[in-house]
């Protein structure tokens, strides 16, 4: 068995452990192999061929289980070797079991919450609408250009007053991604830019360019907002897989925050 060999087998076994509990099939296990008197359950193995194929185990193939049966094989071997006993009391190995033990459970626990507190469709709705409001009922498409003094940004605004083509300022004065492209930035909505940017944009007129420096911590802009349009939101079934890993989320984060709590009260 060549190094490589043995660091994938030894990587996958590790991977194992990472797998939520709750996944795995609660049937009486039965009994694959057997190596040097410890059997190999096939709980155990299946945990490790869905590990290894990325996929359930009833989908794996006759070859996919003989691979399964043989690393599974070399890693009881290895494992019932005299000499592991020895370097299972090591600090850092047992360490090392400890910390893979706790993974697991914790992530057999966080997948039990989970599957008993997932979001509900009023749940889904609520967040969605909740998102709604943060969304600016406006998209802007804009150019800018992004220098890194203020006079030089005035002095920009007053060429463009004497009738300066922005496009042709930007490709040569921009120190922004989008001075290739004479400061296009393309459609966007408010959000998606820093505030004092978006505020500057909002304040403007389609065809108007801002007549002083808009400064942002990424320097100092001119800013021409070209057309502005109604922002339509998604819809619900759009994004309800989003929404609902977003609740589901925030209800784990706020059960994790309430253990922290009650965690640093009892110290």
């Amino acid at each position: 068995m060549t190094f490589n060999s043995r660091s994938r087998i030894l990587g996958t076994l590790l991977a194992v452990a990472s797998i939520a509990i709750a996944g795995l099939s609660t049937a009486a296990a039965d009994t694959v192999a057997t190596v040097n008197g410890i059997d190999i359950d096939s709980t155990v193995f299946d945990a490790y061929l869905e590990t290894r194929f990325q996929k359930p185990a009833i989908q794996a193939s006759a070859e996919e289980r003989a691979v399964v049966q043989q690393e599974m094989t070399d890693i009881y071997l290895l494992t019932t070797q005299p000499r592991a006993k020895e370097l299972s009391e090591d600090p850092r190995t047992k360490a090392q079991i400890e910390l893979q033990y706790r993974g697991t459970i914790a992530q057999a626990v966080a997948s039990d919450f989970m599957t008993a507190n997932g979001a509900t469709d009023e749940e889904i709705l609520a967040e969605y609408e909740a998102q709604l409001t943060m969304t600016s009922s406006q998209q802007f498409k804009a150019r800018h250009i992004l220098v890194e003094t203020q006079a030089l940004a005035e002095d920009l605004i007053a060429q463009l007053e004497d009738g300066a083509d922005f496009q042709e300022l930007a490709k040569a004065n921009s120190t922004g991604p989008s001075g290739p492209n004479g400061g296009d930035l393309g459609w966007f909505s408010p959000e998606q830019m820093v505030k004092p940017f978006s505020d500057a944009v909002a304040a403007l007129d389609d065809g108007e360019f801002t007549k002083a420096p808009v400064q942002t911590q990424f320097g100092w802009h001119v800013i021409l907002r070209e057309e502005s349009r109604a922002n339509e939101p998604p819809t619900l079934e759009s994004v309800r897989d989003v929404i609902k890993q977003r609740v589901e989320q925030t209800k784990f984060q706020d059960y994790i925050q309430g253990l922290r709590d009650a965690n640093a009260a009892a110290d």
